[in-house]
């Protein structure tokens, strides 16, 4: 997990690091709660994307029930590039 742009690749690899998985087996409509991305590992991604650049919102995230929803929300906080 580095801090490289944010991009929807990017973030994926990131959950998919988090989840024990690689990042090709993310997929947009996979629930976050079964890649076992719990409110803690949700939180370490958030410092990492904050990191990155990008303002994100923890309770916005924490909405997000799929990766597709999470994606939408990180890539709308990140900076323009």
């Amino acid at each position: 997990m580095s801090t490289a742009e944010l991009t929807e690749a990017r973030i994926r690899a990131d959950l998919g690091a988090c989840a024990g998985l690689p990042a090709d087996e993310v997929e947009p409509g996979d629930a976050l709660a079964d890649l076992g991305i719990d409110s803690i590992r949700l939180m370490n991604l958030v410092e990492l994307w904050r990191a990155a650049g990008a303002n994100v919102d923890f309770p916005r995230l924490a909405a997000s029930e799929h990766v597709e929803a999470l994606v939408a929300a990180v890539l709308d906080a990140a900076p323009v590039r």
